[in-house]
């Protein structure tokens, strides 16, 4: 399948035999709009996304894995929030349509479906949105991104029985006042979420978290990040289909004032590799 600047995801299928496996990065994308309207620079915005986390993942399909990555960034849209998480605030006119809004406190914060901050005091929209302008991003990126990741689970579970989904990210090295552990928090080398168990079969979690320990990385469990609208969404372990969330820190690879990639990328990267040959084989002994 050939894809274009203006498809809303990337996705990128095995390149040997396929593993019951779909990794996800919903927060990677980095095709801007160029009739976006903001008060912030490009360098501003990319401050928001969980940059080449989608570039860590590359080498997947050579061990079977199957790759979906946003290609729009959060700021745009963030598909890892519930179509109607939007603070009303940010629209020019009223919301109509079959069902409500229901603003969360991920809204509140201003990380809602439609984001108000890229960190805090840097504010996205400068101005109301139309509501017109915010279900064309709903229909055009929001929709298609939940409705691919949905069919290849469902895929997926049909052929082997059972799917492993992992969502990927990246986090701030510390925190600040729009996250959940507050301004100024050091955070661990990884963050693996399942909900507090209800997400995932627990032999899963322990193949992630175990492993990554091994590495040597510091890894917490639920704390701060327990995973949001996808682990929520497609985790149904009693029905074969796990999800967990990885955070990653970003002081592992990153540049955090520049967004650019740190020497320490390749490192990292060997790490995830190691990481998708430990669940390729588990998946295949399973």
């Amino acid at each position: 399948m050939t894809q274009s600047d203006h498809d809303p995801f990337v996705l990128t299928r095995p390149r040997i035999e396929a593993v019951p496996l779909l990794f996800d990065s919903p927060h990677s994308g980095r095709h801007y709009p160029v009739d976006w309207i903001t008060p912030l620079p490009v360098t501003e915005l990319r401050r928001g996304e969980d940059a080449y986390v989608d570039a860590l993942l590359e080498r997947g399909p050579d061990f079977g894995i199957t790759l979906l990555a946003a290609r729009f960034p959060r700021c745009y849209v963030d598909v890892n929030r519930d179509v109607d998480d939007i603070d009303p605030e940010l629209l020019a006119g009223p919301w109509t349509g079959v069902s409500a809004l229901r603003p969360t406190e991920k809204s509140r914060k201003g990380l809602g479906l439609i984001r108000r901050y890229v960190v805090p005091g840097k504010a996205i929209i400068e101005r109301p949105l139309p509501v017109a302008e915010v279900r064309e991003r709903i229909e055009r990126i929001y929709i298609p991104y939940h409705e691919a990741l949905a069919t290849l689970l469902d895929a997926l579970r049909a052929r082997f029985g059972f799917v492993w989904l992992v969502d990927w990210h990246s986090m701030k090295s510390r925190g600040n006042a729009m996250t959940p552990d507050g301004e100024g928090t050091l955070r661990p080398d990884m963050v693996v979420g399942d909900r507090d168990g209800m997400s995932a079969e627990p032999r899963f979690v322990e193949f992630v978290v175990g492993h990554l320990r091994e590495l040597g990385y510091r890894v917490s469990v639920n704390d701060p990040y327990k995973g949001a609208t996808i682990v929520r969404r497609y985790g149904d372990p009693a029905h074969g289909c796990s999800a967990l969330q990885i955070e990653v820190n970003r002081a592992l690879y990153l540049d955090e004032s520049t967004v650019e990639c740190i020497d320490e990328f390749a490192k990292l990267q060997r790490s995830v590799e190691s990481l998708m040959q430990v669940l390729a084989r588990a998946t295949r002994t399973r």
